[in-house]
């Protein structure tokens, strides 16, 4: 909760509820976005005190670069949000939960931890960064699967996908990945990108297409028609995580994973086993 407005909404539609609800006011301590200004927060908690609909039950705060080593300005950040819980609280408000920790300061930053924290990246199991070092072990809990749709070999002096930016120099083997950037896979990966056949790389060449994608397996010997195809995940020894593909594509992991689209088929497993399957492009 932010501004006079939304909570003067939030409260007429509890009350036509016959509930109160219970609200939490966020405070721009320095990210820029959402929340009230240091000095605003006093007199919004005030007005928010004479809406009959709504209780305060939260203050928080949100860190621009709790995942650089550099943690200074989070300190500041800090520094300033606790200023503001002592402000209300002299006020005479009671805050039940204080919260201001994102994953990175949940690794890194126990001293801001307070009554709550909000871990989002971590609960996948990946890391906000490398340059954050997790103090619990992190397992990542997404792998994005494929198949071979099709295998054959090209001879030389072959083009492969659009723009022909990849030609064979030799009879080289490949394998069709129905997977493109029409399900979140992305273009920039093209040429540069790799993936798992067998346990072993097999790197992409030419472009990535809107459904499909091309792989080079010379030198993984054996590959069948419907072998397994890792993108993202453990196959064997080998693994391609999230960060490596952000590096291949100039981003970061939280794009890799929610650039994901809803025609990607999405199973959850659970001791090894399919516990559940929503193909969200099917739902109506």
């Amino acid at each position: 909760m932010n501004t006079l407005e939304g909570a003067q909404a939030l409260s007429a539609a509890a009350e036509a509820t016959g509930r109160r609800r219970a609200v939490h006011v966020k405070v721009d301590t320095g990210m820029g976005r959402y929340g009230l200004l240091p000095g605003e927060v006093v007199d919004f908690v005030r007005a928010l005190a004479a809406l009959p609909g709504l209780t305060l039950e939260g203050l928080y705060t949100h860190f621009a670069v709790a995942d650089l080593a550099d943690k200074s300005y989070t300190h500041r950040q800090f520094s300033r949000f606790l200023e503001v819980v002592q402000a209300v609280e002299a006020a005479g408000f009671s805050i039940p939960l204080k919260h201001a920790a994102n994953s990175a300061a949940t690794l890194d930053l126990p001293e801001t931890h307070l009554d709550a924290v909000r871990p989002g990246l971590i609960l996948y199991g990946m890391r906000p960064s490398d340059e954050v070092e997790p103090a619990i072990p992190l397992r990542p809990a997404l792998t994005l699967k494929s198949h071979v749709a099709r295998l054959r070999t090209l001879p030389s002096g072959s083009s492969i996908s659009y723009g022909r930016t990849y030609i064979t120099t030799r009879p080289t083997p490949v394998a069709l990945v129905p997977v493109g950037y029409g399900d979140g896979y992305h273009r920039l990966a093209s040429n540069r990108g790799a993936v798992l056949i067998r346990g072993r790389r097999a790197p992409i060449v030419g472009r990535v297409c809107m459904d499909q994608f091309v792989v080079d397996v010379s030198d993984i010997p054996g590959v069948a028609q419907d072998d397994e195809v890792v993108l993202i995940g453990r196959q064997g020894d080998e693994v391609i995580t999230a960060e490596e593909v952000a590096g291949w594509v100039e981003t970061i992991n939280y794009e890799v994973t929610t650039s994901l689209l809803p025609r990607v088929v999405r199973r959850y497993v659970k001791g090894g086993r399919v516990v559940g399957e929503i193909a969200l492009a099917l739902e109506s």
